[in-house]
């Protein structure tokens, strides 16, 4: 059964196509990746799920969650102003805000949501602390955290483990496998191919859905050679390499395959 389905769907800024006409499907339950090049869609295709964009043709139906309230997007820290003088505790709150009262008041349902999701991501300690006092791995944990709190059937997440440390990837593996457990569909976007191999469904993006499937249909030679253009590097026959800064990881950061948590065939 499939969580969100997406026929012919496209997304344009005025003249510019940010993604041509693509039909893909996510699968329930799963963990899908979006892969491709710097400015391939991804996160529009991202916030088009998450119902931020209205698409100018095609459709998008999402089957998984009753409503948009249920599909929760956890933004890169890069993107949201870190400086803001606000408290960890107040920006995971904020991942209640859509099921609040008529009179905006927290109820000890939501204390309770806000609580745990802070102690799944290991930030209790912290929670009184402003966003511009942390790391930048402590930061993405607050965001994992703030969609965690949110009522939800979909996690959406933009790039959520791209140069973090060690502790804090690990954190959010971990996190992303037990929202699996439970039933619901995580959706990342990624530069990495050993971590999108590792995932349930790719869905390959060059300014549209070039593939979707699962990852030995999807991530092969040509397919990748379409969507990466001259970036693309094919070296001794199984071993495929991608020249995309995005990808490069800085020196003491986390690099996916260094990472078993992720890896299914290390989990026994």
């Amino acid at each position: 059964m499939n969580a969100i389905e997406a026929v012919d769907v496209e997304y344009r800024f005025g003249s510019t196509v940010a993604v041509a006409p693509s039909s893909f499907t996510v699968p329930e339950g799963a963990i899908t990746a979006l892969i491709g090049p710097n400015a391939s869609g991804k996160s529009t295709l991202l916030s088009g799920i998450a119902g931020l964009l209205t698409p100018s043709s095609g459709t998008i139906v999402i089957h998984q969650a009753r409503t948009r309230k249920q599909i929760a997007f956890v933004l890169q820290t890069t993107k949201v102003n870190d400086a803001l003088p606000i408290t960890v505790q107040e920006v995971v709150t904020m991942g209640r805000y859509p099921s609040l009262s008529a009179f905006g008041r927290l109820t000890d349902r939501d204390r309770t949501a806000i609580n745990t999701a802070m102690e799944r991501m290991s930030i209790t300690e912290v929670a009184h602390r402003h966003l511009r006092e942390l790391s930048g791995g402590q930061r993405q944990r607050v965001f994992v955290a703030q969609g965690l709190a949110q009522d939800h059937e979909i996690l959406l997440l933009d790039e959520p483990l791209t140069g973090l440390d060690i502790t804090s990837a690990q954190a959010i593996d971990a996190v992303l496998h037990e929202e699996q457990g439970l039933g619901r569909t995580i959706v990342i976007s990624t530069h990495d191919l050993a971590e999108a191999r590792v995932s349930d469904h790719v869905v390959l993006m060059a300014g549209r859905v070039v593939a979707s499937g699962p990852p030995d249909e999807v991530l092969t030679a040509n397919l990748l050679k379409q969507a990466y253009g001259s970036s693309f590097l094919h070296v001794d026959g199984d071993q495929v390499f991608l020249d995309d800064p995005a990808h490069n990881p800085a020196d003491g950061r986390h690099t996916h395959l260094d990472r078993p948590s992720h890896l299914r065939g290390s989990e026994g």
